[in-house]
C-alpha cells in the first residue's frame, strides 16, 4: 500500500515508493494540498506505470474533482514534470553518499546506486529516463553533479587522467545507463547481473584511470 513519500535511506525503506529527503520548511495549505496531490500522482505511477498519469485518474486516487489538479499543478504535463522532479530527486540521493573514503570507489559506488535506484523503482525510472525531456533534467537535479564530484576529486587525488570532470562523468552515465536500460528490459541474466555489473564498473575505471596507476588492481574488492 503506498502512503506518499517517507525519508530516502541508503538500501533500505519500501522499494515500492520512493522515498526522498527534502529540506524541511514551513508548507501553507497550498503547499500541504500539491504534495498530497503529488503523493496521489505517485501511487498511480507505481500502480499503473507512466501511461496511468491522468488528470482523471490522479484526481480519482486523490478523492478530489478533476479542477484541483489543475489548479495547483496545470495539466497531466504538470503532473508529469512534479513525479519527475521527485524522481531526480531521489536519484540525486541515491548516488550522492557512496560509502567509500577512496576516490575511485565513490565512483563505482555511485553507480551501484544509481542501478539500486532503478531497479527498486522501475515505474519511476521509466518516467525519468523512457519519455521525452528536457535535456537539462538530469543535469539539474545534482546527480549528474555529485557524479563529476566524484569524478573531480580522482582526478585530483591522481587516480584519474587528466580531463574535463564533466565530460568523463557524461562517458560514465552513458555507460552505466545504457547497462541498466538492458538489464530492466530483461537482456541480462538475473543470476549473473551483480557480478557482470561490478565488472562494468571495474571496466569502466580501467578506461579513465591514467596510464601510472595502478590502483584500480590493487583495491580491495568491497571497494571496486
Amino acid at each position: 500500500d503506498q502512503r506518499g513519500q517517507t525519508s530516502w535511506s541508503r538500501g533500505g525503506g519500501d522499494e515500492r515508493k520512493l522515498a526522498l529527503t527534502a529540506p524541511k520548511r514551513r508548507r501553507t495549505p497550498s503547499d500541504q494540498v500539491q504534495l498530497a496531490l503529488i503523493d496521489a500522482a505517485e501511487r498511480v505511477l507505481v500502480r499503473s506505470g507512466p501511461a496511468g498519469v491522468t488528470v482523471r485518474a490522479v484526481a480519482l486516487e486523490a478523492n478530489v474533482a478533476p479542477m484541483g489538479i489543475y489548479n495547483h499543478l496545470g495539466d497531466k504535463q504538470g503532473l508529469t514534470n512534479a513525479l519527475r522532479k521527485r524522481g531526480f530527486e531521489g536519484l540525486c540521493a541515491a548516488v550522492a553518499d557512496p560509502a567509500s573514503d577512496n576516490a575511485l570507489g565513490r565512483i563505482a559506488e555511485s553507480g551501484r546506486g544509481y542501478r539500486r535506484f532503478a531497479l527498486s523503482y522501475p515505474q519511476h525510472y521509466s518516467l525519468m529516463f523512457d519519455q521525452p525531456a528536457t535535456a537539462e533534467a538530469y543535469t539539474q537535479s545534482g546527480a549528474f553533479e555529485v557524479l563529476t564530484d566524484h569524478v573531480r576529486s580522482a582526478i585530483e587525488a591522481g587516480y584519474v587522467r587528466t580531463g574535463h570532470p564533466q565530460a568523463i562523468a557524461l562517458q560514465i552515465w552513458c555507460v552505466v545507463h545504457g547497462r541498466i536500460a538492458l538489464e530492466l528490459r530483461g537482456f541480462i541474466d538475473p543470476t549473473t547481473a551483480d557480478e557482470s555489473f561490478n565488472d562494468l564498473l571495474k571496466f569502466i575505471l580501467r578506461g579513465v584511470t591514467t596510464d601510472t596507476c595502478g590502483a584500480i588492481r590493487t583495491q580491495p574488492p568491497e571497494v571496486m
